[in-house]
């Protein structure tokens, strides 16, 4: 999934019981063996994303999509905040039909409940190679709790998480 920084998801899923790993990393773009800086550019047209794997006997995929749809804004086209760029957008990699079926369905609900006054811009799209982020990047948030950017973006979403999946958490 994306859905603007990396970081953020990863901070975010990473507290869900059933959740067993997050990893950061790039998908959705031409080229192989992508790195932060030509992602950064826009010119590989990947996306920053995160490989979540978790226990489907103690999380079920629509409450990690329900997390996903709560802690970022899919109504923004290439954006999360002041992360402009195509590799902030939000989109779903499914791997299989079910899956596909799953979030098709909690995007249309999602828009007849118009949570945001906004269309969701969200695309869901068969899983492409995924890339796993540099070694710098995967527990970001953890390891680097004092830098501005987790103080103030990473920070509020994980916490958002924690408020709205309460009953969900980790202990």
């Amino acid at each position: 999934m994306g859905g603007g920084c990396f970081w953020c998801l990863e901070a975010a899923f990473i507290q869900l019981t059933g959740v067993h790993s997050v990893i950061s990393g790039y998908a959705g773009g031409a080229g192989e063996n992508p790195d932060y800086n030509s992602v950064c550019s826009g010119s590989t047209g990947h996306a920053e994303v995160v490989q979540v794997h978790f226990d489907p006997a103690v999380i079920d995929y629509r409450t990690l999509l329900e997390a996903f749809f709560a802690i970022h804004d899919p109504t923004t086209l290439n954006r999360q905040g002041n992360d402009v760029g195509t590799q902030y957008r939000s989109v779903i990699f499914t791997h299989d039909a079910e899956q596909a079926a799953i979030a098709n369905a909690l995007i249309a609900e999602l828009g007849v409940d118009r949570i945001w006054p906004d269309p969701i811009v969200t695309t869901v799209l068969p899983a492409p190679t995924f890339w796993p982020a540099e070694a710098y990047h995967q527990n970001y948030f953890a390891n680097n709790p004092h830098q501005p950017y987790c103080q103030f973006v990473v920070g509020p979403k994980a916490a958002k998480l924690r408020q709205v999946f309460a009953h969900r958490l980790k202990h």
